[in-house]
């Protein structure tokens, strides 16, 4: 996965996509907008995060997981 390593972790990126959802419900484009990443990035690097349980789509947003919450706090 590109946006979280092997062992679990997210990558610079992932952080970046991460920090930007802990504002709450966005879409791919707020994201990348806010990150500088470009949108295909987002887009396939939030699939990732999804997947690995950090966070939920509704509908063609995202937001943080519990799992994905925690995650973060223990970034900052």
């Amino acid at each position: 996965m590109g946006c979280i390593s092997p062992d679990g972790t997210p990558t610079e990126s992932g952080k970046k996509m991460l920090l930007a959802l802990q504002k709450g419900l966005r879409s791919p484009q707020d994201i990348a907008k806010e990150t500088g990443l470009p949108l295909f990035r987002v887009r396939s690097g939030l699939r990732d995060i999804a997947v690995a349980g950090l966070a939920e789509q509704k509908d063609d947003s995202y937001e943080l997981s519990p799992k994905g919450t925690e995650l973060v706090a223990s970034l900052l």
